[in-house]
């Protein structure tokens, strides 16, 4: 037990390795001395796979300092009008011209074994290449890159026919094939090429430019393969590897945790949001109103979706554990008319799990609702001969509330939705002579059937004044998903029910919800252990598995209980 010196009451509120992605699998095909140059280049360089990790910001400072002295000393960049459909087309041309052409011919130059010692072999010291990877490069290669790609910028500024939506889209063409190059995920689809066949020599592929990275000398081109085929350094192995791809088997993970979107802000703090949000609990931030438009247009792109995506991928031991996202949003769970739809979704979810072999689905936040779908029974009893388990991870929050308790406790004021879980928290302290007081006087005579005949008080709810009125140094502690409002500075808050990871869990690096980094729930931990100790049943509905038994387990398994947030 958690042992707190604090006096008075304790309220509970309710208030409702790293996973690899797939690479294309030909780095065998680099030669014996180019791994052993790698191999020598390795001891010399900083950084995780890129050398000097710096040069990354080198480009930032510079971008902005000559952007910001061309917009300052350019007369043509003032008041540049939205849109000029002739500045559009020029733009267009001269990059597939002029910036395409001198590129390739500069990139052949880099690999002279002069200027690739030097210069180039600093962007090239990862094979398996990453987003990040597409900035790499020693500050004299910015200074060239800039002035490619400032031929259109320049030409329609000193022409007249300049414009923001002009400047905007080239640069975004430019940061998102970088990036999508060197992605090491091959997500181009074929139709796109069936389409439109003279697509293959305007765009290139990850799977197209990892083969420069692997082969060296060939696939030079920057973003339109053209040139490669024009002067024939294109890479025989280039469909082969793209079709190869596409064809990869998909990897099933092990473990699933259905959570979902809870604000519309929500997506920001995912890891396919801002990595600085991500790494925080989640808070409202004033500055993300600025970000309405996308928002929306985010929201609008889920809605369309209509379907689970994944939102994070993690290993533990031999396990692969997946946590996939339902796009709907808190407040749509709480709408009547809603509520087939999401349940629609989950079961979506758990078929699609069961097609993959998923050993556990473990359901989060308030997608195993009792009014919703009775903790998850309701897809139990509609497909019985699911080999997948269901966890609602009720027993290990059961286990961590009870275990945050200071011993010595002897009155507990509880508040909150009498759910399955709030019984048994209510019956194990009355079973070890805990006085339970509630506010719930509808459920005065359920509650005393399970509390062996307790005596109850009757209060429908708790405002914030009301919460202000507890003595000093009262504990709240939560029961749900779901933290409570933080109204006193002199009182304490625990977290909801959660568990630290064990150090050997890979590729923890956002958070969840409102916990810190690094903090599981008590649901998503369930499923975990659940899957770690081949517990071949359900949790859902009216079940509850051992508390003590499962406990146990995650202790032995490394997780380690939280208690006080502030």
């Amino acid at each position: 037990m958690t042992k707190v010196p604090v006096r008075g009451k304790i309220w509970f509120q309710k208030l409702t390795a790293r996973s690899n992605a797939p690479q294309f699998g030909h780095c065998a095909a680099v030669s014996k001395w180019k791994n052993q140059w790698l191999l020598n280049q390795e001891s010399s360089l900083i950084g995780h796979g890129h050398g000097l990790g710096a040069t990354r910001d080198d480009q930032i400072i510079f971008n902005g300092i000559l952007f910001y002295v061309g917009q300052k000393y350019i007369t043509q960049a003032h008041h540049m009008p939205w849109w000029r459909t002739e500045g559009v087309i020029l733009t267009i041309l001269l990059h597939a011209g002029p910036v395409e052409f001198l590129y390739y011919w500069l990139h052949r130059a880099l690999h002279h074994h002069f200027l690739y010692s030097r210069y180039h072999s600093h962007h090239h010291s990862s094979i398996v290449t990453e987003p990040i990877t597409s900035v790499i490069h020693p500050f004299g290669e910015h200074i060239a890159y800039f002035m490619l790609f400032a031929i259109p910028l320049l030409t329609t500024l000193w022409t007249g026919t300049a414009s923001l939506l002009s400047f905007a889209g080239y640069i975004t063409y430019i940061d998102f094939m970088n990036n999508m190059g060197h992605c090491n995920f091959e997500h181009i689809p074929k139709w796109l090429f069936s389409v439109f066949p003279p697509l293959k020599y305007l765009m290139y592929t990850p799977s197209y430019h990892s083969l420069h990275h692997t082969q060296f000398r060939t696939n030079y081109s920057l973003f339109m393969p053209f040139y490669d085929y024009i002067y024939g350094t294109m890479d025989k192995s280039s469909d082969v590897l793209y079709e190869s791809s596409l064809l990869r088997k998909e990897e099933a993970p092990d473990v699933v945790h259905l959570t979902h979107l809870t604000t519309p802000e929500s997506i920001y703090h995912l890891r396919l949001g801002f990595a600085y949000l991500a790494s925080e609990p989640h808070k409202s931030k004033w500055y993300l109103w600025l970000m309405w438009p996308v928002t929306v247009w985010s929201m609008m792109v889920t809605w369309i979706y209509g379907r689970t995506f994944i939102v994070e991928r993690n290993i533990f031991k031999h396990l692969k554990l997946q946590t996939w996202a339902v796009p709907k949003y808190s407040i749509q769970y709480y709408m009547q008319w809603q509520r087939e739809s999401i349940n629609n979704l989950i079961e979506d979810a758990i078929l699609e799990a069961e097609e993959k072999g998923v050993k556990v689905l473990s359901l989060g936040l308030l997608n195993q609702g009792e009014e919703l779908n009775r903790n998850g029974a309701l897809f139990i009893e509609k497909y019985p001969k699911l080999s997948i388990n269901i966890v609602d991870g009720s027993s290990l929050a059961i286990a961590l509330v009870l275990n945050s308790i200071p011993k010595g406790t002897t009155e507990i004021l509880f508040r909150g939705s009498l759910s399955k879980v709030a019984y048994a928290i209510v019956c194990a302290l009355c079973q070890k002579g805990i006085q339970v007081a509630t506010f719930y006087e509808n459920e005065k005579l359920k509650l005393s059937a399970v509390t062996q005949n307790k005596s109850m008080d009757s209060w429908d709810g708790v405002s914030d004044d009301e919460q202000l009125n507890a003595p000093k140094g009262t504990l709240f502690i939560p029961f749900s998903q779901f933290p409570p409002k933080k109204t006193r500075n002199d009182a304490f808050y625990y977290h909801t029910p959660s568990m630290l990871a064990p150090p050997s869990l890979h590729n923890l690096h956002s958070c969840e919800n409102w916990l810190p980094r690094r903090v599981m729930s008590a649901w998503r931990v369930a499923g975990i252990v659940h899957a770690l100790e081949g517990w071949d049943v359900h949790e859902c509905g009216d079940t509850i598995f051992d508390v003590k038994r499962i406990l146990e387990a995650a202790l032995r398994h490394g997780f380690r209980p939280t208690t006080v947030s502030t």
